[in-house]
């Protein structure tokens, strides 16, 4: 049995949950809450970094980070499955790269916020981090919110990035992005773990 160490609301744990069934993994992987903020948490010797998704293997082999573990689940169930051939596999890495990279600057914003005192809050930080955001949301949906026959990981990235601003952000991302509205609804129609994983606080 694989043993995954997430929490709820992680939007990189999402990603290898829906990755997982996808691949008709679920079965084999165990779901087990992470406290990254808690020292006395087994993470830390499990991961270094003290950093989820971390994902332990049979073995006792752990690895890490999402873009890793989902290779392996990959490789786990024959490969090729999430991760096309040829140009399309750098087109997927790239597109899961940009959603990740949104994922990553939307949740500096919730650390900010979470872990700074409001009078040591560094606006011109925010706003930083809130363009790559802006910037990637522009990209997606001017060049990757029209729906495919097949679905990748970069798919699933891009799927758990918009979810995370749902949950984080209040979703104030649909009002101007109504394309990757549409491909987000589809996505959800085609991958039910996407609706099962919703955080719900």
């Amino acid at each position: 049995m694989l043993t995954l160490r997430s929490s709820a609301a992680s939007p990189f744990g999402r990603k290898i949950k829906i990755a997982a069934s996808l691949l008709d993994l679920l079965d084999r992987i165990e779901m087990v809450e992470a406290d990254t903020g808690n020292p006395a948490d087994s993470l830390r010797q499990q991961n270094p970094l003290g950093k989820i998704p971390t994902l332990i293997l049979e073995n006792g082999e752990t690895l890490y980070d999402s873009r890793v573990i989902v290779e392996y689940l990959d490789h786990l169930a024959g490969g090729g499955h999430i991760f096309p051939s040829g140009w399309d596999r750098f087109a997927a890495l790239r597109q899961q790269a940009l959603a990740d990279g949104i994922m990553d600057a939307t949740l500096i914003q919730v650390y900010e916020a979470r872990w700074r005192a409001e009078d040591r809050r560094d606006p011109k930080w925010l706003e930083h981090h809130a363009g790559k955001v802006q910037r990637g949301l522009a990209y997606v949906e001017a060049n990757l919110s029209t729906p495919t026959a097949t679905i990748h990981v970069g798919h699933i990235a891009q799927a758990c990035a918009l979810g995370y601003l749902d949950l984080r952000m209040g979703g104030n991302w649909r009002q101007d992005h109504p394309r990757l509205v549409a491909w987000l609804s589809d996505f959800e129609a085609r991958v039910p773990e996407f609706g099962k994983t919703i955080f719900k606080s």
